[in-house]
């Protein structure tokens, strides 16, 4: 049967978005092609981890590409600036902030940055939180207060332990959580909060099954695709209007020798960042 002009369009949409990313298609949520054969990963730098004790999270700092990163739960409440080669340019103390187990960052379009202070890995926190960080200096400081509506138990069963988050970004006045799952199975879920100060009850929109932890995300300026990190893997997602992110084109990417992976960040549309749990920074490039 001939397609009309309305179904040529989005039939031609899907072809030219599988070959952007080297993507499998859409049959059965699992599967994921391999995306290997369009990228570049390398190293580029090291943190000094006399001064910068950790790189939990990773975001944009300035025009010029510097980034801001920071240390996960037991350390101090400060964000270091650095270079994409690790050379520390400034550290921003945040106290009285405390850092319980700081695990993200994001940011949004007036470049204010969310912190996410969500790691819970004995699925047993009640007081899970986000702080959005503004003005001069980023010391005004806003706090966003969630709970899962899904956990009945503090902490639950080890079966039903999957309420430890590492990673989310911001997109359109929204934060995308995602979970660490410490049960059997690797299920990932998605939750997805207001980006505006208050408490709120996180909205379950979406879960799929991975062989491996995810441990940051983060989503491309122009928001069709996104990027979820995990031991020597990244997930590629392509966002496809009106679907789930789990529901779209999907590819694997291998990070072999990357070790523990820990933050991301994406530079452009299309390349991103990422350390790992010694301090190394790494690029992923996509060939032309």
């Amino acid at each position: 049967m001939p397609f009309s002009a309305p179904q040529k369009l989005v039939f031609s949409f899907f072809l030219s978005a599988a070959a952007f990313c080297g993507c499998s298609s859409d049959q059965g949520r699992g599967d994921f092609g391999s995306a290997g054969e369009q990228y570049e990963v390398k190293e580029i730098g090291r943190l000094d981890r006399q001064r910068v004790a950790e790189s939990s999270g990773l975001e944009i700092a300035s025009p010029e590409g510097d980034l801001w990163t920071h240390a996960d739960g037991g350390n101090t409440a400060r964000l270091y600036k650095v270079t994409r080669q690790g050379d520390l340019l400034q550290t921003l103390d945040l106290a009285p902030l405390q850092n319980i187990d700081w695990e993200d960052l994001a940011q949004d379009d007036e470049q204010r940055l969310y912190l996410g202070d969500f790691g819970n890995n004995q699925n047993k926190r009640r007081n899970l939180c986000i702080y959005r960080l503004s003005g001069p200096g980023l010391k005004q400081v806003d706090t966003i207060e969630f709970s899962y509506p899904d956990q009945r138990a503090f902490p639950p069963r080890k079966p039903k332990r999957n309420f430890d988050c590492e990673a989310f970004y911001y997109y359109q006045d929204s934060l995308y959580l995602f979970t660490k799952n410490r049960s059997e199975g690797r299920w990932l879920k998605q939750y997805v909060l207001p980006a505006q100060p208050g408490r709120y009850l996180a909205r379950l929109a979406d879960s799929l099954q991975l062989p491996t932890w995810v441990t940051s995300a983060d989503i491309s300026p122009d928001g069709k695709r996104v990027v979820l990190l995990g031991y020597e893997q990244a997930y590629l997602f392509e966002r496809l209007p009106g679907r789930r992110l789990f529901d779209g084109l999907k590819s694997n990417l291998d990070l072999p020798g990357s070790g523990q992976a820990e933050a991301l960040v994406f530079v452009n549309e299309h390349d991103f960042i990422f350390s790992n749990e010694k301090g190394k920074l790494f690029s992923v490039t996509r060939k032309h």
